[in-house]
């Protein structure tokens, strides 16, 4: 995908439903207009993309057009999985990227789940043991994953290995090649649909990262815009379930959806608490460099 110009405008990267399910809400029901937001929206290729969708995920290592847009602030703000922006924030200064830091919590907490497949002879997490999970390196699938794990198994017995898109990875269960795999939604509907088993699962939360060029007054009026998405999308999200069914390229139909396991909240401050115990569970797994600190890291500037 071609990186998009910089635009004088604040550029929305969208990636996927279940991580921007309050945006797209926002965007479509017209309540960034309401708040006097005129937003470009760019969507990035994500887990789907062979199906040519729409998904919003920015990442290192991994697709470099995002990458690019990470590091030059083309794509902002950018929500990413709560562990995954803080490395991203953190690794900014010591990688010569370009500055972010995170601005709140996200509205959107996906839900990840481990699955295997029904003739699995593996009935629960700890029987996992040396056995690879398929997963996005670096990403939510892998940081949920492991926060999921680590309960049953130590870290030295945590494997994981990368095939690719969710429905490679579904794939790649069904026929065998690899034990387990981690997906969220609209893709653990589809692993049920296929009848395969649920090990565990948990929400992640998100967070949502800027550069000093979007000011907190922005940055406020478009988290109230998620928020008066957030409240409709709780009431009732059936009309809202296009989203994703979309994103299987016909894998699912309307009504195959769990919506039970989608879950959103206003988005909120970050707050030193939370960034230590997170910024200190990446550091545990060394998925991160050590020294970073709340204030080189968090910015609350929506909420002053």
């Amino acid at each position: 995908m071609a990186i998009q110009a910089v635009s004088a405008k604040p550029q929305v990267a969208i990636m996927n439903a279940v991580h921007d399910l309050p945006v797209l809400v926002a965007r479509d029901r017209g309540f960034f207009k309401d708040e006097g937001l005129d937003l470009e929206f760019v969507t990035t290729p994500g887990m789907a993309a062979g199906h040519n969708l729409a998904f919003r995920q920015v990442r290192l290592g991994v697709r470099p057009p995002a990458r690019l847009g990470l590091q030059r602030g083309r794509h902002r703000p950018v929500p990413h999985v709560r562990v995954g922006i803080m490395k991203r924030a953190v690794e900014a200064k010591t990688q010569g990227l370009r500055e972010r830091k995170i601005v709140a919590l996200g509205a959107s907490m996906s839900m990840f789940a481990v699955v295997v497949s029904r003739e699995s002879k593996i009935y629960e997490p700890e029987m996992l043991k040396d056995k690879p999970i398929a997963v996005t390196p670096n990403n939510g699938s892998e940081f949920t994953t492991l926060k999921m794990m680590e309960g049953f198994l130590e870290p030295g017995h945590v494997k994981r290995t990368n095939i690719g898109s969710m429905l490679k990875r579904l794939e790649a269960v069904r026929d065998g090649k690899v034990a387990a795999a981690s997906v969220m939604e609209p893709w653990i509907s589809v692993a049920q649909k296929w009848g395969m088993r649920i090990l565990i699962e948990s929400h992640s939360t998100r967070s949502e990262a800027a550069g000093d060029d979007l000011d907190g007054r922005t940055l406020a009026k478009m988290f109230r815009a998620q928020a008066r998405a957030v409240d409709l999308i709780e009431k009732d999200p059936s009309p809202f379930v296009h989203y994703f069914t979309r994103e299987t390229g016909g894998l699912l139909d309307p009504s195959e959806l769990q919506t039970w396991r989608l879950l959103h909240a206003a988005p909120q401050p970050y707050t030193r608490e939370r960034f230590e115990d997170t910024y200190n569970w990446t550091v545990k797994w060394n998925m991160t460099v050590p020294g970073a600190t709340y204030e080189n890291t968090v910015d609350n500037r929506a909420w002053q």
